[in-house]
């Protein structure tokens, strides 16, 4: 019965009250019992609790017995909040028909409600617009609800308004998703297509595909096929979340549920891929499958040797639950052995480090981030590299091209000044603008992704008090003026301390990471001389002194010969010391080419 069926997600800001409205509705429709109810029920890792974001989408089944007598399933897909996610969402909003619109009252429509609405509206959904948090001292939903109506043409009396945290007015979102959400298309009998719009993995029924069923059913007997990757499954069951997963005889057509299939990588059973029957298969897969693509790139490295068997089995584990996380071995003169590893972007990199640190309990050293660049050689040839160790000598090499971004930054109009001067400083170039709301203005530029990895957001957000928000999207790889700054401690390069830079910026860089380093270098019993180079030259030099005993102190009076030779004797000792000494690099090293401030 597809008519008592509605599936739908809720879309929002990071922070805007998605997962606790998730919560009320779960507790409204008596899914989860009182005595089993948490904060944030669908976010289970401890992360997504302290950092207050989804982190992976969850979906669940509840039952409603709505004002006019009839019980109807939903089927409530939750999704990432977070830009480095946007795939994610994207998957998940093409498995649902309807998308809750949740605006924060004291705040209004941010850049990353804005990215999801459209999302959202290119799927065709049916737009639910709710104002949260109006039991706040500081709301004003009446002027939220104004902006509303322009971006989407909502009368403000048709605007929810709602307290997801006290529980006002949460009962008339579920009539108006059982009202205005349409309920699923599709046929039974036609060739078996379903979405898979997330996954994990379970260590005893290998990979989970979340999937939303379109056409076919799915009994727990068939053998399907992923058809980007062509295998076939056995399942080992299927079933519904409900919200612990419940094993059910079948999913029919406008179901929302999970195969455990039994496979053993995530990467077998991508996100955004179709599955369909062995025995019958369907001629054409559901449409907007891609691969996700790393973004930024950066070197993780056991602080012990001994820990990089451990590190391997973390990476693998976390690929496991992960499929967008890519790493390949590398070594590194100044680290030894360890893991170039890709990201969606920096979010999701720290999320990284912190379960590595947290769930396998390793000492790592992480390296600054970087992307990938196109090299063209003299030859006509293209590489890409994604470490700046691995840029060709600068006789070889033609051009460089790098990555460069699209974003939209919406901010209060009083920061207009200051957004504009943040983003003309870090090489952006402005395209257009818009104004959303009365005093709020959309700015769009485009602008290198090496400028914009690096504390760009947390710049953004002090420049506005916090007010202004980001989105962005991958533009097009350009060629520009690009040198390679290296840096030598005591006459050695440290390979991860390169990064690829323009070069008007070079010596300015190359000063300030050398007077950094200085200052964070520790002291040895030798004189150790840090410099920067680029294009073949050293642009910038320092010296941190040797720890020196005081010989002379027991040498008083006496022939200045005596001095001398006390002097010169400590002087051979630290020239000795030198040839075998090594220096010690310490972490915060590696993370100071992040924080060269702009003087």
């Amino acid at each position: 019965m597809t008519e008592l069926i509605r599936n739908f997600c809720i879309i929002a800001h990071v922070d805007h009250g998605k997962s606790t409205l998730a919560d009320r509705l779960l507790q409204l429709t008596g899914t989860i019992s009182d005595r089993d109810m948490a904060e944030q029920v669908l976010d289970t890792m401890d992360l997504e609790r302290e950092k207050g974001v989804t982190i992976k989408a969850s979906a669940v089944r509840m039952a409603y017995t709505a004002h006019d007598g009839r019980t109807y399933e939903l089927n409530l897909i939750d999704t990432p909040g977070h830009v480095d996610f946007n795939y994610e969402v994207s998957r998940a909003l093409l498995a649902a028909e309807g998308a809750l619109l949740v605006v924060d009252a004291t705040q209004g429509i941010e850049a990353q409600t804005l990215a999801n609405l459209y999302l959202a509206l290119e799927s065709d959904l049916v737009i639910i617009p709710i104002i949260n948090k109006i039991d706040l001292i500081s709301a004003q939903p009446d002027l939220v609800a104004e902006d509303v109506e322009s971006l989407l043409g909502t009368p403000p009396g048709e605007v929810l308004r709602i307290s997801a945290k006290e529980g006002t007015n949460v009962d008339q979102v579920l009539e108006a998703i059982v009202q205005r959400v349409p309920p699923p298309q599709g046929d039974d009998a036609a060739p078996l297509r379903a979405l898979i719009f997330d996954s994990h993995y379970d260590s005893y029924k290998g990979v989970i595909a979340y999937i939303r069923v379109f056409e076919g059913s799915i009994l727990p007997t068939d053998i399907l096929r992923m058809m980007a990757t062509a295998v076939d499954v056995r399942p080992v069951e299927i079933g519904v979340f409900s919200p612990e997963m419940r094993p059910v005889n079948r999913l029919a057509a406008g179901d929302v549920g999970y195969i455990a299939t039994g496979l053993k990588t995530v990467s077998e059973s991508r996100v955004g891929d179709t599955i369909t029957s062995a025995a019958n298969p369907a001629p054409s897969a559901l449409p907007g499958y891609r691969q996700v693509k790393p973004m930024v790139f950066a070197g993780i490295y056991p602080v012990e040797g001994e820990d990089y068997g451990d590190l391997k089995d973390a990476l693998e584990k976390l690929q496991l639950n992960d499929a967008s996380l890519v790493y390949q071995p590398e070594t590194s003169q100044a680290l030894n052995f360890g893991f170039r590893c890709g990201f969606l972007g920096l979010f999701h990199m720290e999320i990284i480090q912190e379960r590595l640190e947290r769930e396998y309990d390793l000492d790592i050293v992480v390296t600054a981030p970087s992307v990938e660049y196109e090299v063209v050689l003299h030859g006509g040839e293209v590489v890409r590299i994604d470490s700046p160790a691995k840029l060709p000598p600068e006789g070889e090499i033609e051009e460089i091209r790098e990555p460069w971004m699209r974003i939209q930054i919406i901010s209060p109009t009083e920061f207009y000044g200051t957004v504009m001067d943040l983003v003309t400083k870090r090489r952006g170039t402005f395209k257009e603008q818009e104004y959303p709301a009365p005093n709020r203005v959309m700015l769009s530029f485009e602008i290198p992704l090496q400028e914009l990895i690096v504390d760009f957001f947390d710049d953004l957000k002090s420049r506005t008090r916090g007010y202004a928000s980001l989105d962005y999207q991958f533009a097009e790889y350009r060629p520009e003026d690009l040198v390679k700054l290296e840096v030598l401690v005591a006459d050695e390069p440290v390979d991860a301390l390169a990064a690829i830079v323009h070069r008007k910026d070079a010596y300015h860089q190359g000063q300030a990471l050398v007077t950094k380093l200085k200052g964070i270098i520790p002291r040895q019993l030798f004189d150790v001389p840090i410099q920067a180079s680029a294009a073949g030259r050293v642009i910038s030099r320092a010296n941190v002194k040797a720890l020196r005993k005081d010989v002379l102190a027991k040498c008083y009076g006496g022939d200045i010969t005596r001095k001398k030779k006390l002097l010169e004797k400590q002087k051979r000792g630290k020239k000795r010391m030198k040839m075998v000494g090594n220096v010690e690099i310490p972490q915060e090293a590696f993370m100071a080419i992040l924080r060269l401030e702009d003087e």
